[in-house]
Order: structure tokens, then sequence, then C-alpha cells
């Protein structure tokens, strides 16, 4: 119990001791002993790396989990050492609450039909970013915690023993200063020897350590090229995936095909893929048998029609379009309903109906 009165007594007046040196050093009425400018440049080095590393590791983490609640959950689950639980991505949930609305509606059902499509490419999507998610976190955020975590605790309790080590050695300097008599003076001189061999095995310690940030960067390096890898990995799943959709879909929006044609004034009706004339026979257009410059406009049969929508030609055989231009256009035996040929000017193609309005 004495020793450890005294030990917590000896303490506090070191202590009291640093703190006093700290101040008059603020205050310009002590000397401090500097540190060379290449120990500095390697504080400051270490320093930045430490900052930078931070910001990079919580911006990740926001960019892989964007809700702020999740992530306090996931924190606290690790901090607990429990085991975090599985929970679906945005995308898997979209994609299950597509295929539930599809077996409500119907899977038959053009609609319905269309969400199972949707449906299980978002799954898919949603899958691929789990994937990417899981990369990232062990092949980049971990190297990225451990030297936060780890390496960097490390040197700041080393700068921290350091920066004692070096108001102590201050003191000492300070005492021999005012020492007066011969045996003042030879007591304070051992001191300040003893405090100058601990002040520089120290140094030299912390310097190897800050020396090592060197190897720190290299192995974040090498987790900046695997992060790299991982995301051009999931862009390039998420397209492959988008690009089998739109095939899937096909290439122009056939929810927007008007079935039942509201009469108009005359008793005629605007013409719709459903009312126009299907041949039996191939379409020269399709087969290639016919170029599309070699098609000639019938005598009759040729009409006004409105684009309702801009659509970019996929090749050379059809007709880009313009939102609200009108354009002339007409069919020929064993075109594809869903297909017209447009004019406009000296220019002519393929265009689909549901882009249209035709016009009496």
């Amino acid at each position: 119990m004495d020793f450890n009165v005294k030990k917590l007594a000896s303490d506090a007046g070191l202590f009291f001791t640093r703190a006093v040196q700290f101040t008059e050093e603020k205050l310009g009425q002590a000397e401090k002993t500097e540190l060379d400018a290449h120990f500095e440049n390697l504080l400051a080095r270490a320093d930045s790396t430490k900052n930078w590393t931070e910001k990079i590791f919580r911006q990740t983490e926001v960019l892989l989990q964007p809700n702020p609640s999740a992530r306090i959950e996931e924190f606290l689950y690790e901090k607990l050492d429990r085991k975090i639980p599985s929970r679906a991505t945005n995308g898997e949930l979209l994609g299950q609450y597509m295929l539930e609305a599809a077996n409500e509606f119907g899977p038959g059902t053009p609609y319905g039909s269309t969400l199972v499509k949707v449906g299980e490419s978002q799954r898919r999507l949603g899958g691929a970013e789990r994937e990417f998610m899981q990369s990232t976190a062990i092949n980049f955020l971990t190297p990225l915690r451990n030297f936060l975590e780890g390496d960097w605790r490390t040197i700041s309790k080393e700068r921290r023993l350091l920066e004692n080590l070096r108001l102590d050695l201050d003191v000492c300097k300070a005492r021999l200063k005012k020492a007066k008599t011969a045996e003042a003076k030879a007591a304070a001189d051992h001191e300040l020897r003893v405090a100058q061999t601990e002040f520089d095995r120290q140094a030299e310690l912390t310097r190897l350590l800050l020396e090592g940030i060197s190897s720190t960067h290299v192995n974040h390096l090498r987790c900046l090229h695997e992060f790299v890898e991982a995301q051009a990995t999931y862009y390039a799943q998420c397209h492959q995936y988008m690009q089998d959709l739109q095939k899937q879909l096909g290439r122009f929006p056939t929810a927007f095909v008007n079935t039942n044609p509201t009469p108009v004034p005359g008793g005629s009706s605007p013409s719709s893929a459903a009312t126009l004339p299907v041949q039996p026979s191939p379409s020269p257009l399709d087969t290639g048998a016919l170029s599309i410059e070699e098609v000639q406009p019938p005598a009759t049969g040729t009409r006004k029609a409105k684009v309702l929508y801009d659509y970019d030609a996929a090749d050379t055989s059809e007709l880009s379009l313009l939102a609200d231009e009108l354009i002339t256009v007409y069919t020929v035996p064993g075109m594809d309903p869903d297909w017209l040929v447009g004019e406009r000017g000296n220019q002519k193609g393929k265009v689909p109906v549901t882009y249209l309005e035709l016009l009496s």
C-alpha cells in the first residue's frame, strides 16, 4: 500500500513537472529540444498518411453502405465481436418485390412477364453488388483498418512516449542551468545524461516506425489496385446484365402499343400495331433480300405520322427520329407489323410503330 501511494505521488509529481515545462515552452520561457528536419518530415508524412487513410476508409464505408443506421449497426456488431447479420442489397429487395408483384398480376400477362424479367435482372445486379461489397471489405477496407487500429496506434503510443522523454530531457537541462553548488551540478549532469540516453533510444525507435510508413504506402497501393479490379468487374457485370435484359425486352416500349384505338370523326381510327396488315411471306427488309434504299413507296397508302419519342437508329436500315417531327410512312408486303418505312426528305429507313402517332 505504501509503495502504491509513493508511486502515485511520484507519477503525479512527474506529470506536474512535464506540464510546467510544456507551459513554459508555449510561453517562450523555456528552451525546447528540437528534432532534426528529417525526423520532422517523417512525422508530417505519417500524420498525412493517417488523416487521408481515415478519410478514404470512412468514405469507402459510405460507398458500400449508404445507410448510416446500417453502418452503425455493423460497427456495433464488430465491436461486440459478433457476426454481422446478412442483409439483402437494395437491388435484391427490388427484384424480390417485382417477382412477387408478377405473381399477383399474373406472370403470363405482358406486365407480369416483364416484371419477372426485370426482377430477375435486379436480383442479379444485387448479387453482383454483394460480391463487390464483400471483395472490397476484405481486400481494401480491412488493410486500411488494420493500419489505423494497429500500426498507427503503435506509432502514436511511441510518439507520446518520445514527447514525454523530451520534456524530461528539457527539465534536466533547465535544472542543470539553475544548479548553484558543485554537488547539485553533478547530480543534475547525471540526470541529464540518463535522460538524453533514454530520449535518443526512444527517438531511434520512433524513427524506425515512421520510416515504415513507406511500406504502408506500398501495401495500400496494392489494395487500391485490387479495389479498382473489383469495381471494374462489378460494373462489367452490371453492364452485361442490363444488355441481356434489353435484348429480352426488345428495343422499343411495346407497352405503349395502342390495342384499343380511339375512334375519330368520320369513322376512321388511328393505325396501330394491332391493325397493320400482316403477310405470311418474309419481309424483304428483315431478310436482306432488298435494301431499304430500293424500297419504293406504294402509289397509295402513304400517311403522315407525328413522332412521339426520340429514337436512335440501330443500323443503316433504320431511320433516327426526333420527337414532334412529321414524317411520311408506309408499309410494304411481308413487313413486320411493328415497323413501317419512314421518309424524311431524301432519307429513308425502318421506324417502330410505337414511336409514332399516325395521322389521317
